[in-house]
């Protein structure tokens, strides 16, 4: 967690501020042993030389100062950095000093004192002073610190100076370090923008393995995909349900208007014979026959394409589909007085053997050949051909009626849906438009394919494939 006085703070500067702060704190801890030690050297040096002095030409001994009369304190000494000051004893009281300021002594008390650290009496610099007594007297050696604070002065003005252009620097290069280093992290950032504002197909650049932006980009890459493929699914399955919906919806209302049609008519020949209106009893009965047995198949379609909606598991088994078209077209002639049906078989001996519901695929196989006989001229024949694709079996039911556009092509398997009533043979009433879309639904539930290729005018091959079971490897 970033500490609170950076929050609010873009990362780079946060980092650049953090890694100045342990520069100044490394600095002034540099800085202040640094100090320490040199003042304790020159102090020490100070010391020394206060020692020294006491210790032999300042100090008193029986024929007076024992470094003599050019040595010791007095009128005729040497030049001297020391300021000497002799009270009380045989020698009497004596100052000697070349500085214009003098220690502050009074707060010294009796005896040995020092070496220690005083003011001057009134303004100057601070002294060293060493004090030690001489018989009755004492003799006191102090020596001006001007230079030891003028060379820690300059010394820690360079400190200074150095550390502040050291911070700069530091500071400079840790920024551009730091702006190179996160410029991964920058196009993160970017990615995540775009995903935010709806672009879903972005993606984080390949970055370095075996490092943490390498890392977190492959996890983020991950992450993302795994989102757009959550979105995906859930957009098709929102599109998969308004469909679902809106075909619903469309088959409610087909399947209503297709039966309106004949519970109209059986209500209006039921109130005319029970009225007496009907000239002929019998003749109103056959009708209302009729008209049930139209709403009978009607509803039976209707069942079984909810069936197939519902998607219910068929009776498969292995089966000849060569012998299953043989039988279906015998019961097609009959059911159309004799109408030329004509198979052929273009394969080897045997036939494809596909996995079906028997019952299911001859339905489709009659639909289409019901299909064919509604449109195709009554003197005309129709083909039934069967035949070998690769893998598949391939079953075509060829007429050659007026045939269909492509728009009509396009929406003949669509459920309810019926062509132009011009296109169908004379004679031959219309379908509930229910017949194709069984057919397509039994071939989608049998892992099938199902179309028509036609032109108008020239008749129409309605067609479906079925995998093989004895397909070679």
């Amino acid at each position: 967690m970033r500490p609170r006085v950076f929050r609010g703070v873009p990362l780079r500067i946060s980092l650049v501020l953090a890694t100045l702060a342990l520069v100044i704190l490394g600095l002034a801890g540099s800085g202040v042993a640094v100090t320490s030690a040199m003042h304790d050297d020159l102090l020490n040096r100070v010391d020394s030389g206060l020692v020294e002095a006491t210790d032999t030409w300042a100090r008193p001994g029986r024929g007076g100062f024992e470094g003599g009369p050019r040595g010791g304190p007095g009128p005729r000494r040497p030049p001297s950095s020391y300021y000497v000051q002799v009270t009380g004893g045989p020698f009497g009281s004596s100052v000697t000093s070349d500085y214009p300021w003098t220690p502050d002594l009074d707060e010294l008390p009796a005896g040995d004192v020092g070496p220690t650290t005083v003011d001057s009496d009134g303004q100057g610099p601070h002294w060293r002073v060493i004090q030690r007594s001489a018989g009755a007297g004492t003799v006191t050696v102090a020596t001006p610190l001007r230079d030891v604070d003028r060379t820690m002065s300059r010394l820690i003005w360079l400190q200074v100076g150095i550390g502040a252009v050291v911070v700069a620097v530091v500071g400079a290069a840790g920024y551009l370090l730091v702006r190179s280093a996160l410029r991964p992290l920058r196009r993160v950032e970017e990615t995540a923008h775009a995903i935010a504002a709806g672009d879903l197909n972005q993606r984080i650049p390949d970055m370095p393995d075996g490092t943490e932006v390498g890392s977190l980009a492959a996890s983020l890459n991950t992450m993302l995909g795994q989102i757009q493929e959550a979105f995906a699914a859930t957009e098709a399955s929102e599109q998969q349900a308004r469909a679902s919906e809106e075909r619903m919806r469309r088959f409610v209302a087909d399947a209503s208007h297709e039966l309106r049609t004949p519970l109209t008519s059986i209500k209006g020949f039921a109130d005319l014979i029970r009225s007496g209106m009907t000239p002929d009893p019998a003749d109103g009965i056959a009708r209302l026959s009729a008209e049930a047995d139209r709403m009978s198949l009607l509803v039976e379609d209707l069942l079984m394409l909810a069936h197939l909606d519902a998607q219910r598991p068929l009776a498969k088994a292995p089966l000849e589909l060569s012998v299953l078209v043989d039988d279906a077209v015998a019961a097609a002639r009959v059911a159309a007085d004799g109408r030329e049906i004509v198979v052929e078989h273009q394969h080897a001996e045997g036939g494809p053997v596909v996995e079906a519901d028997a019952a299911r695929l001859t339905q489709v196989v009659r639909n289409l050949i019901g299909n064919a006989v509604g449109h195709a001229p009554s003197d005309q024949p129709i083909r039934v051909v069967v035949s070998v694709v690769g893998t598949q079996a391939r079953v075509e039911v060829i007429d050659t009626g007026p045939g269909l556009s492509e728009d009509e092509a396009a929406q003949v398997f669509d459920r309810f849906y019926r062509g132009d009533a011009s296109r169908r043979r004379s004679g031959t009433a219309g379908g509930s438009g229910l017949g194709l879309s069984i057919v397509a639904a039994l071939i989608a539930a049998h892992d099938g394919t199902v179309g028509v290729a036609s032109r108008e005018g020239e008749g129409a091959r309605f067609w479906f494939m079925l995998p093989r079971l004895d397909a070679p490897d």
